[in-house]
C-alpha cells in the first residue's frame, strides 16, 4: 500500500529501499522454524530463514538475546567454532539447505512492520534484518515467527556476579556449543523446564549440586526428580537463595529455609558451586510479535503473555504466524520437539488459505498456578532479600525504587513530603502499568532491553498493588528489538525520496542552526522557526 504523503517532509508514502523480496520469511532456526522453512520450500515457495545464532561473544556479554550471565567458556570467542558447533547440533539445518532454503545464520530480525491502525503505507510485510556487517529491509508475503523462549530473571544479592544465568542460555551453551563455563551449578526452580535443563546439563558433564524450590513441595514430574536425586543432586524444597557468594564470580549459593509464610529463616548454609541457573519460569519470546502489533494476552497455559492464535497458527495480523515456543510453552512441548513441528506444519498448510474463526486448541493446563508460583519466588527472593540489590542491573534500579516509583538517582531526587507512596497514589487506580514505571524510573531501559528484569518488575507491581500477575499489562516492545549501534542503523539503505528534508524530521522545523548564522546571544527559545532550513 502506498499513500501520498500529506506533508512532503514526512517519510509517509515514500518508497522503501527493499533489498530482497521473498514468499516466506521464517524467523528462528529451531525445530519449529526449520520444519516451517522446509515445508514451505517443498510447496515451491521462495523461503528465507534467519537465525541470530550463533550470537557474537560481545552480544552475549550484554545478555542478549538470553541471560548468559558471563557463563560462556573462552571457546565462545571463536566465531568459526561456534558456527560449526551450531550447525552440527541440528541435522535439519543441512536438510534445509538441500531443500533450497536461503538460510542465514548470525542474522537477527530487529523489526517487523505491517499496516495497521498506526501505519498504513507499508508495501506489505517488511522486516529489518542485521548481521555483523550490514542491515537491510526484506519484504515477505508471509512471515512465520519461531522466536523461541527465554527465562524469567530472579534477583537476589550477588545475582550480578558472573555465573548467574538463565536456564535457556545455560542449555544452549552446554548442548549446542560445548561452551558452558561453570562445572557445578545450583538450579532454581523445579518445574519440568528446570528439571529437563538439569538433566541435560548433567549429560553434558556439569555437576548439579542442588535443585532449590521455594514451594514446600516440588512441582515437576516425579520421574525426573527421582533421576536427579539418584545422581546425587540434593532437592531443597521450601528454600530460597539468599546470596550468590564469591569475590569476582559465584563460589557458593547461600540458601535458607522458608517458614510457613514464605519468609526466609536464619537456617542458612552455603552450597558450593560456580554457577546458579535461573529456571523459575520460561516465557515465550514475543518481542517481534508485540512490536508488530499482533494481539497478545496473558495465557497461563502458554507460559504467560503469548500471541492469540487461530487453528492455523495465525496471529491477528494477516499473513503473520507464530509457531514453536514463542507461540506458547508447556511441559509436553519442552520434552517433545514434534509438538512444535506439528505447529509449524499447520502454519505452512494455512499459507494461502482464508482465515478461520476457530481458535487454536488450548494446551494442557499447567499443574500449578504459574501466576502465584512466580509471585511467590519474587516475594521470597526479592521482597524479602537481606540487602538491597539492583533488580534492573542495566539502569541500577532497586525493588524499593520500582515500588516507590523513584526517579533515577542521577537526577539528585530528594525525598518528597508524601506519606502515601503506594502505587495507587502514585500511578492512579487500576493495575499499574510497567511502561509507566519504566518511563519514571528507567527500569528496563538498558542494553539488555529488560530481558533480565521485565518479569520481575511486573511481579513487583502485582505484589505492590495486590493484583494477580495476569492483570499487569505487558510492558510494550518497540523496534529495534535487538540492540543496534548507530553505525549499524546507518547501513539501512534509504531511497532518495526518503533522504529529502532529512533535517526537518517529519515536518518539524530544525532546531539546529549553522554556526555562521548564530547571533551573539542565542537560545533555542529565541530560534526563528519560520524561515527555510538547509534541505529546502
Amino acid at each position: 500500500m502506498t499513500i501520498p504523503a500529506s506533508d512532503p517532509k514526512s517519510v509517509t508514502g515514500k518508497p522503501l529501499a527493499i533489498a530482497q523480496s521473498v514468499d516466506v520469511l521464517v524467523v528462528g532456526g529451531g525445530p519449529a522454524g526449520l520444519e516451517a522453512a522446509i515445508g514451505a520450500a517443498a510447496r515451491g515457495l521462495n523461503v528465507l530463514l534467519v537465525d541470530e545464532n550463533p550470537v557474537p561473544f560481545r552480544t552475549m556479554g550484554d545478555d542478549v538475546p538470553l541471560h548468559f550471565g558471563q557463563g560462556m567458556a573462552a571457546s565462545a570467542r571463536n566465531r568459526n567454532a561456534m558456527m560449526e558447533a551450531f550447525v552440527a547440533s541440528e541435522p535439519r539445518i543441512a536438510e534445509a539447505f538441500e531443500a533450497g532454503v536461503d538460510l542465514r545464520l548470525g542474522t537477527a530480525c530487529w523489526g517487523l512492520y505491517a499496516n495497521g491502525p498506526a501505519l498504513g503505507w507499508m508495501p506489505g510485510l517488511v522486516a529489518g534484518l542485521a548481521d555483523e556487517e550490514r542491515s537491510i529491509l526484506v519484504q515477505a508475503q508471509h512471515v512465520i515467527l519461531a522466536c523461541g523462549r527465554r527465562d524469567m530473571g530472579l534477583g537476589f544479592p550477588g545475582w550480578e556476579k558472573p555465573g548467574v544465568m538463565g536456564a535457556t542460555a545455560a542449555l544452549n551453551l552446554a548442548t549446542r556449543y560445548d561452551a558452558f563455563g561453570p562445572r557445578k551449578v545450583v538450579i532454581l526452580g523445579s518445574n519440568t523446564e528446570a528439571l529437563t535443563t538439569a538433566l541435560a546439563l548433567r549429560e553434558a558433564g556439569v555437576t548439579i549440586a542442588a535443585i532449590v524450590e521455594q514451594a514446600q513441595e516440588t512441582i515437576g514430574e516425579v520421574e525426573l526428580l527421582a533421576n536427579l536425586s539418584a545422581g546425587g543432586t540434593e532437592i531443597l524444597a521450601g528454600h530460597v537463595v539468599r546470596e550468590a557468594a564469591g569475590r569476582d564470580s559465584v563460589e557458593a549459593a547461600v540458601v535458607a529455609r522458608l517458614d510457613g509464610e514464605g519468609r526466609p529463616t536464619d537456617d542458612e548454609r552455603a552450597v558450593a558451586c560456580d554457577g546458579i541457573v535461573l529456571a523459575v519460569g520460561a516465557t515465550p519470546v514475543i518481542d517481534l510479535i508485540d512490536a508488530a502489533g499482533c494481539k497478545v494476552a496473558f495465557q497461563a497455559e502458554r507460559g504467560g503473555y503469548a500471541p492469540v492464535l487461530d487453528a492455523g497458527q495465525r496471529t491477528s495480523l494477516a499473513n503473520v504466524y507464530a509457531v514453536g515456543d514463542c507461540a506458547g510453552l508447556w511441559a509436553s512441548k519442552t520434552r517433545d520437539r514434534t509438538v512444535a513441528e506439528v505447529e509449524a506444519a499447520r502454519a505452512v498448510a494455512a499459507i494461502g488459505e482464508g482465515s478461520v474463526s476457530m481458535e487454536a486448541a488450548s494446551p494442557p493446563a499447567p499443574g500449578y498456578d504459574i501466576s502465584a508460583y512466580r509471585l511467590a519466588w519474587v516475594r521470597a527472593s526479592v521482597i524479602e532479600a537481606r540487602a538491597e540489590f539492583h533488580v534492573c542491573q542495566c539502569e541500577e534500579v532497586t525493588a524499593r525504587e520500582i515500588l516507590e516509583v523513584r526517579p533515577p538517582r542521577y537526577l539528585d531526587w530528594q525525598n518528597e513530603r508524601r506519606n502515601d507512596r503506594s502505587l495507587s497514589a502514585l500511578l492512579g487506580e487500576g493495575p499499574p502499568n510497567p511502561d509507566q514505571v519504566k518511563r519514571l524510573t528507567r527500569a528496563g531501559m538498558g542494553p539488555c532491553q529488560g530481558r533480565r528484569c521485565r518479569e520481575q518488575v511486573a511481579a513487583l507491581l502485582a505484589l505492590g498493588s495486590a493484583q494477580p500477575l495476569s492483570s499487569i499489562p505487558l510492558a510494550g516492545y518497540r523496534a529495534p528489538v535487538r540492540p543496534m549501534s548507530l553505525a549499524m542503523t546507518a547501513l539501512v539503505s534509504e531511497t532518495p525520496e526518503q533522504t529529502e528534508h532529512w533535517d526537518t524530521w517529519f515536518g518539524m522545523h530544525a532546531q539546529w542552526v549553522p554556526f555562521w548564522e548564530v547571533p551573539a546571544r542565542y537560545t533555542v527559545a529565541g530560534n526563528d522557526a519560520t524561515g527555510p532550513v538547509a534541505s529546502e
